[in-house]
């Protein structure tokens, strides 16, 4: 695989990558390309990347052994464990609980990136800035990926044990696991050969990682063999007395063509070939991770990458590795279909918008364009894009951004009450204005 990691990586412009696997009792690892373009560091199977929202399984089971523990349940609302818990609608803040957290079903804007400073109490200050944060959605209504209830998670955490977040990370997950080469902050992760991001046209990214406080929705950073461990480590009941817990379904993903069909508590829910998968990827300033986990046959795999088209090698990774190890077949990605779709324009144009994201459809002459904006903390990072809308069927289209060989999906849906909703990104945004 060594070879053919490779290869990958200079077919989809990813600078370098790292990858280990355990299957049949043993673990693998690999490794290739560069750390850093300007440095011309050469990756090894020991150098940590950052893998992002993977993190966020992480958090969802420090949650899960603080309940095994009898401190506190998944319907347990998340007021009467943080008293000074607050959002701009009362009524949630009355009755979010830890299960809306972990599921992504809370309805509080997700992306709400705020730096509260390098201080041990970011993860505290973050918490009081949650009063503003508005809903994208009612409370359990549907699933929306929601950064900013992962925090309050991680600000549970620290409340139970009495530690900051990263501490309690270590002494609940890394220590008992013998994770040596896993770290949060900067000023460890220097310590070993790390990952720098590289934005589009291969330049290395102008900011090395995200604020401290949004540590427990995505600040690890850790060489793929430890990322694999902690995969293992919810196969043998190593950390928790019964991890299957976590793999049951919570909410269908409005989407299920982008990740999966389900969340779980932290964890994304797929079937390949009859098989259950749980997995999770993640995406910070220029990197991209992934973990995927096979139940029935034990195999987990963690592959990341630090720039180019990162989705797109790290689905051709799993659909190889998958067919060559367990003679799975990884859900394709969504593409256009061979005959074109006739549909009505004016159904779906307008503008959605949510915390951190502004989109707007428009018609072109019966050719829908969608123009994403960033704003907020990012919106320096991230240029705007507009992207030619596919339709696939009357609710799904896909799309893809110049260059890049894979489509992204988007589905137009609405809730019970009727609102209309785009799902994209794993993200439901709401239609604030019809065209």
């Amino acid at each position: 695989m060594g070879h053919r990691l490779a290869e990958l990586i200079e077919q989809y412009e990813v600078p370098g990558a790292a990858l280990a696997y355990w299957h049949r009792g043993e673990l693998h690892e690999f490794a290739a390309g560069v750390l850093n373009r300007d440095t011309g560091v050469e990756v090894t199977t020991d150098s940590l990347f950052q893998i992002g929202s993977v993190t966020k399984v992480w958090t969802a089971t420090q949650l899960m052994i603080l309940a095994e523990q009898g401190r506190l349940t998944l319907d347990t609302p998340v007021i009467e464990l943080l008293p000074e818990f607050k959002v701009a609608d009362p009524e949630v803040t009355r009755q979010v609980t830890v299960r809306h957290l972990l599921s992504h079903t809370s309805g509080i804007d997700g992306d709400l990136f705020l730096d509260t400073g390098r201080g041990d109490d970011c993860v505290e200050r973050y918490l009081e800035a949650c009063a503003t944060l508005a809903q994208n959605h009612p409370l359990g209504a549907t699933q929306s990926y929601c950064n900013s209830g992962f925090i309050i998670a991680g600000r549970i955490v620290e409340r139970l044990t009495g530690q900051v977040w990263d501490q309690a990370l270590r002494e609940q997950i890394l220590d008992p696991l013998g994770l040596t080469h896993t770290w949060t902050l900067p000023e460890d992760v220097i310590r070993f050969r790390a990952a720098t991001g590289h934005v589009e046209g291969g330049a290395t990214t102008p900011v090395w990682g995200l604020m401290r406080s949004c540590g427990p929705a995505g600040l690890i950073n850790a060489r793929p063999a430890d990322v694999v461990a902690f995969g293992r480590s919810h196969l043998e009941g190593r950390l928790l007395k019964d991890p299957a817990l976590m793999w049951e379904p919570q909410v269908a993903i409005p989407d299920p063509h982008a990740l999966g069909s389900h969340w779980g508590v932290g964890w994304i829910l797929d079937e390949w070939s009859g098989h259950k998968v749980v997995s999770h990827g993640g995406n910070t300033i220029g990197q991209h991770a992934m973990l995927w986990v096979v139940p029935d046959t034990g195999t987990v795999v963690a592959v990341s990458a630090n720039g180019g088209h990162s989705g797109a090698f790290t689905h051709a990774v799993a659909t190889e590795l998958f067919a060559e190890l367990d003679g799975l077949v990884v859900r394709p990605r969504l593409a256009p279909p061979a005959e074109p779709v006739r549909i009505d324009p004016a159904r779906y144009t307008g503008v959605y918008e949510r915390v951190g994201a502004r989109i707007t459809i428009t018609d072109g002459g019966g050719e829908l364009t969608l123009r994403m904006e960033a704003t907020g903390a990012l919106a320096a990072l991230q240029e705007p894009q507009e992207l030619a809308l596919v339709p696939v069927d009357d609710v799904t289209f896909v799309a893809r951004r110049p260059g890049d060989p894979d489509w992204l999906s988007a589905v137009f849906y609405e809730l019970p009450d009727g609102s209309p909703y785009l799902h994209l990104g794993v993200r439901a945004t709401p239609k604030k204005e019809s065209a």
